[in-house]
C-alpha cells in the first residue's frame, strides 16, 4: 500500500509540475516554494531520510524569512534557527505522508522547534474536559433534518480572524468565539469581545484537576473561562479592553462596559452527530484539539491516519461540510470547519479542516456550548 501511495503521489507531483514549473516569481513565489517543499521528497524520491529535500534547504530558508519577515540577532541563533527549519522540512514531509488529503510545507512556524510551538501558541490546560460547578451537560437534541453543510460564517455569528501572538492564551480565543456567537444570537449583535480580559484576570481552576487554572500565557481551559465569565458578570468588547499579547499587566476590568455575558453553559457528549446539532441550534462551539499537524499546515481536509488525541489547543467550531474531495482516499470527506487564532496569513484563511467521523486528533472529546444573556449595548 505504501509503494502504490507513493507512486500515485509522484505521478500526481509530475503532473502538478508539469503545469505550474513557471510559477516560482512574482508575488506568488511564497506559495509556490510551501509547494517546492512538499513536492520534492516524493517526485525527487528522496526516500525516508529526505536528503533530496534538504539540498535546496538554504534557499528555502531564505524564501521562508523574506516571506515571514523574519531576522535573528546573532549568526549563532541564526544557524540554529536554520538546523530547526531543516527538522522541520523533514516533519512537513512527514505529515504529508500521514495527512495526503491536506497540504503541508512551510509556516510561519517552521523555525520552531515542537516544544517552543507548543509553549508558544498552544496553551490548553489540562488533559481532561473540566466540569465546573455551574455547567452542566447539554441536553440530547434531535439530529433529524439537519443541513448537510453548515457554516456560521454564512450567518452574521463569526468575527474576523485574530491573532493570540507569542502567547498561549488559546484557549481565551476559543472562548470569546462561543461566546460572541451566542451573544449573536441572543442580541442580534455581533461584538469582538476581550480576550486580554480573560489573560488579566481569569484564574478560575478546574474543580478535578488539581493546579490546573486559567494562567494567561500559560495556558487555561473554556470552561473555566466561562465559570470566570459567569461570576465577574460578563466580558468587555475588545476595543475597550484591547489584546496586548501578554500576561503581565493588571486586571482591568470595567464591569459599566460589559457587553455580553454568560446564562450558562454545557458540555457535549462524545457524538458527532449531537455536536453538529448543538452547532447549529446554539451557535459556534469551543472545542478542544490535537495540534500536533496544524505546524505545518497550509490547507485541504486534514485527515491523518494517525494523529493523538492530547487536547493541546483551544479553537472555535464554526460549521461543517458534507464532503471535500481526498484524491489519495479516493472519496469524498465530510469535515469540520474550524476557526483558529494565529491570524488571517495561517491555514486557509485562518481557519482548519478536519475530517469528520472517528474523533480525529480529540476533535470530539472537549465540546462547549454556552449561552448568552440579552443585555443593553453600551
Amino acid at each position: 500500500m505504501v509503494k502504490c501511495f507513493s507512486l500515485f503521489v509522484a505521478l500526481s507531483l509530475l503532473a502538478v509540475s508539469a503545469i505550474g514549473g513557471d510559477h516560482f516569481s512574482g508575488d506568488g513565489y511564497g506559495d509556490s516554494i510551501i509547494r517546492q517543499v512538499v513536492d520534492d521528497g516524493g517526485v525527487n524520491g528522496g526516500g525516508s531520510n529526505g536528503d533530496d529535500l534538504l539540498l535546496g534547504a538554504e534557499h528555502h530558508f531564505s524564501v521562508f524569512k523574506q516571506k515571514f519577515g523574519k531576522s535573528y540577532a546573532s549568526k549563532e541563533e541564526h544557524d540554529h534557527r536554520f538546523r530547526v527549519f531543516k527538522a522541520n522540512l523533514r516533519r512537513a514531509q512527514r505529515h504529508q505522508a500521514l495527512d495526503p488529503s491536506a497540504t503541508h510545507g512551510v509556516t510561519q512556524f517552521s523555525d520552531l522547534t515542537p516544544s517552543e510551538f507548543r509553549r508558544l501558541f498552544l496553551g490548553l490546560r489540562g488533559r481532561r474536559l473540566g466540569l465546573p460547578v455551574d455547567a452542566n451537560k447539554a441536553p440530547i437534541l434531535p439530529t433529524d433534518g439537519l443541513p448537510t453543510d453548515f457554516d456560521w460564517r454564512d450567518h452574521g455569528a463569526v468575527t474576523e480572524v485574530k491573532n493570540q501572538g507569542s502567547c498561549g492564551s488559546c484557549w481565551s480565543f476559543s472562548s470569546t468565539g462561543a461566546l460572541e456567537g451566542a451573544n449573536f444570537l441572543s442580541s442580534g449583535e455581533l461584538v469582538s469581545l476581550s480576550e486580554q480580559q480573560l489573560v488579566d484576570c481569569d484564574h478560575e481552576c478546574d474543580p478535578e484537576e488539581k493546579g490546573s487554572c486559567d494562567a494567561g500565557c500559560s495556558g487555561g481551559l473554556m470552561n473555566s473561562a466561562f465559570e470566570y465569565t459567569l461570576k465577574a458578570g460578563g466580558l468587555m468588547k475588545e476595543k475597550d479592553y484591547p489584546y496586548t499579547g501578554t500576561d503581565r499587566g493588571a486586571c482591568k476590568f470595567d464591569k459599566t462596559k460589559i457587553a455580553a455575558s454568560v446564562a450558562n453553559f454545557s458540555v457535549i457528549s462524545l457524538d458527532e452527530e449531537q455536536i453538529a446539532a448543538n452547532l447549529v441550534k446554539n451557535g459556534p462551539l469551543a472545542i478542544g484539539i490535537n495540534a500536533v499537524f496544524m505546524q505545518t499546515y497550509i490547507g485541504g481536509v486534514s485527515c491523518p491516519y494517525i494523529c493523538s488525541k492530547h487536547l493541546d489547543h483551544g479553537v472555535l467550531l464554526v460549521g461543517y461540510g458534507s464532503a471535500a474531495y481526498a484524491p489519495i482516499r479516493m472519496k469524498e470527506k465530510p469535515y469540520w470547519i474550524i476557526k483558529n487564532s494565529w491570524g488571517a496569513k495561517w491555514g486557509e484563511n485562518g481557519y482548519y479542516k478536519l475530517c469528520r467521523g472517528r474523533n480525529i486528533c480529540g476533535v470530539d472529546s472537549m465540546v462547549s456550548t454556552v449561552a448568552a444573556v440579552h443585555i443593553t449595548s453600551n
